[in-house]
């Protein structure tokens, strides 16, 4: 009897194929673990985008009410020289531009249109009432929203880990329980109200303006630019800051307090370790892991808190036009908009569980 797993064409030798890459592929993990990790989160960052945007597409299919008939219909409205009789906006009108923008196709076929216009024609489109180019709207409010988010995230890291290593020292203190009030109310205070009495002080003292950003291009005076652009997102980032810090320092305090608990410290102390170098060499670094795997929720916390901001105060991000494109049912523009913050948001996360390898080998060579 032959055995069909000796044939040349025959299964063992797809299964040899197998056997033989996952040698090779074991073999490389060991000898590269740091960018087998890195690759595996890329890929897996590409694959959860993929899937956000069918959903997204579905869910859009799924909505109430047309998207395209409303649009029709009220541009209809706006024209003051439409007569009924012209009989311009018929179901065949409407039908013609459905096909037009490609929206009387299944929603998948719409995804995979967008797809490859996306990647091979390298264009996002055109926006449904502006009709400028996607791309020209988004780049200059997408840098806005970086600038400022990862601003309020740096200040915010750095006094965060500032104040909660120094309340960490004064534990059972009466500075400690001020200090842990003080954060639970920053924390539960609702962040739209501080940033109204924000704006409302702005308002009524003078010293700032009501606006997060300056009302002159930046090319006409770079310097000048700078300065004011500084003075203006001033009370925006106070709001931010404010509204993130008493949940991190918190957390801080509390993963310093646990890693001073620790026998390795108590083993530190008992061979004369100075307190400067048992907190900062020791206990300090092992605080950083639980701050690098919830940096990404701070980072993405902050872009969803920066929609609020961005419509209080007139600061042209991504927050903002997201909302214009929301009422405007732009539906091209905001479907650019959630994937671009979905891609921040996976890259935020992708970047920390990067850093987190760096910072902890073992997680760069934990199996799965």
């Amino acid at each position: 009897m032959v055995d069909v797993t000796d044939v040349t064409n025959g299964p063992g030798v797809f299964a040899r194929a197998i056997h033989r890459f996952g040698r090779a592929y074991a073999a490389f993990r060991g000898n590269h673990p740091l960018l087998v990790f890195v690759l595996m989160r890329v890929i897996s960052m590409v694959a959860i985008l993929f899937v956000l945007g069918f959903a997204v597409f579905g869910l859009m299919a799924l909505s109430p009410g047309d998207m395209v008939e409303n649009y029709v219909r009220s541009r209809m409205l706006m024209n003051s020289e439409f007569r009924q009789e012209d009989n311009v906006y018929t179901e065949e009108a409407i039908a013609e531009a459905k096909a037009r923008l490609g929206l009387d196709r299944p929603f998948y076929e719409q995804y995979l249109r967008w797809l490859r216009q996306v990647f091979v024609e390298r264009d996002l489109g055109r926006s449904l009432i502006s009709r400028a180019p996607i791309l020209f709207l988004v780049r200059d409010r997408m840098i806005n929203s970086l600038v400022l988010n990862l601003i309020s995230l740096f200040f915010l890291t750095i006094i965060s880990f500032a104040t909660g290593i120094y309340f960490s020292t004064k534990v059972g203190t009466r500075v400690d329980v001020w200090a842990t009030f003080v954060a639970l109310l920053l924390h539960s205070f609702p962040g739209i109200l501080l940033l109204i009495l924000l704006q409302l002080f702005a308002a009524t003292s003078g010293l700032f303006p009501i606006t997060a950003y300056p009302d002159f291009p930046a090319g006409e005076a770079p310097v000048r630019f700078v300065f004011s652009y500084m003075h203006h997102i001033l009370l925006p980032l106070i709001g931010a800051f404010l509204g993130g810090i008493g949940g991190t320092m918190r957390m801080i305090r509390a993963t310093m307090l646990d890693q001073l608990g620790q026998p390795y410290i108590t083993s530190l102390r008992s061979r004369g370790v100075s307190e400067g170098r048992v907190y900062f060499a020791h206990a300090f670094r092992n605080t950083l892991n639980p701050y690098i795997t919830s940096s990404a929720n701070i980072f993405a916390g902050l872009f969803s808190g920066s929609l609020i901001l961005e419509i209080i105060f007139s600061y042209p991000g991504m927050g903002r036009l997201m909302y214009e494109a929301v009422w405007q049912e732009d539906i091209n523009l905001v479907l650019a908009n959630i994937m671009f913050i979905s891609f921040l948001v996976l890259l935020g996360m992708v970047m920390s569980d990067i850093l987190l390898a760096v910072v902890d080998p073992r997680i760069r060579y934990a199996k799965g």
